[in-house]
């Protein structure tokens, strides 16, 4: 059929040929060899955990460095940062709880301010971080391992004496408060006592023999897996990435290093002394002021 329409001429197209001629077919490629159909169970295992821990690394990296900043900021003063930890332990303890708990805190963060000062060090105010602690931000622990053994355990020291005080209060009013306050003062000192930076046990295996660091890392390791929690995780991060840094630290030598770490005999003896003493009287506290609880029938 022929037609004219707007000066274009249509013609009848054979009704063999496409009006579109479709592209030859490439030659076919070789098959690919076939994948693995299933990965190994250990690679599926091994994988995400590889991933987690990297995601770990940097977070907690950004972390640390938003605890370093947080001294810096004045709206957040000890009092305020007080009051907010109060309110997150009151949540799940009640309020009386939360406030004996940041108050022995309180105590023994005291006691690190306290030797700073008397090591000639600027210190800030201690900052609370529920669930996490205190904190005191100083340029420096010391000149030396030995100082930065006396300031790590001035922390339990004073806390100690704080969580022992607490006890009398337990006779005169027979509330059983605060014997569940001492308890968990006597805790929260030994706990700090475990031979692991940035704890205070780790402070004073400086100037006694820093291998243990390993050790007391080795022991966070098996609580981590035996109670397992976000806060272990965390402590376990910063304690594995303190402890490798001091490590290289000590390792590469040098002048001031060696500087550092000299301790004389006697004074080695002396802090080997108060740590074990302060590990028998936190545990000795916590046997006193236990309370056995049973569920009702």
């Amino acid at each position: 059929m022929i037609g004219e329409k707007a000066g274009v001429t249509i013609t009848r197209v054979e009704r063999d040929r496409p009006l579109f001629p479709l592209p030859e077919p490439s030659p076919s490629a070789p098959p690919s060899p076939a994948a693995p159909q299933q990965r190994s169970w250990a690679r599926r295992a091994v994988s995400p955990l590889v991933i987690l821990v990297i995601a770990l690394v940097k977070w907690g990296a950004k972390l640390k460095g938003v605890l370093l900043l947080l001294p810096k900021l004045k709206i957040l003063t000890t009092s305020g940062t007080m009051l907010v930890s109060i309110g997150a332990y009151a949540l799940i303890w009640g309020w009386k709880f939360g406030v004996g708990f940041v108050l022995l805190l309180l105590v023994h963060e005291m006691g690190h301010v306290i030797q700073l000062r008397r090591e000639g060090i600027e210190s800030s105010a201690p900052m609370f971080i529920p669930f996490l602690g205190a904190v005191v931000a100083a340029k420096s622990l010391g000149r030396d391992a030995l100082a930065e053994a006396r300031v790590g355990l001035a922390g339990p020291i004073l806390g100690t004496l704080g969580a022992a005080a607490v006890v009398p209060l337990y006779w005169l009013t027979g509330n059983e408060l605060f014997l569940a306050l001492a308890f968990v003062g006597f805790f929260l000192n030994l706990f700090n006592l475990l031979p692991v930076v940035p704890l205070d046990g780790g402070r004073a295996m400086a100037a006694m023999a820093p291998w243990m660091w390993f050790a007391g890392f080795a022991g966070l390791i098996g609580l981590t897996f035996a109670f397992p929690n976000p806060i272990m995780l965390l402590i376990l991060l910063f304690g594995g990435m303190e402890t490798w840094r001091r490590w290289k630290a000590k390792r590469r030598g040098g002048r001031e290093q060696e500087a550092y770490y000299q301790v004389r005999p006697a004074a080695r003896l002396a802090v080997a002394a108060v740590y074990i003493g302060l590990i028998v009287a936190c545990a000795a506290g916590m046997a006193g002021t236990f309370v056995e609880r049973g569920f009702p029938a």
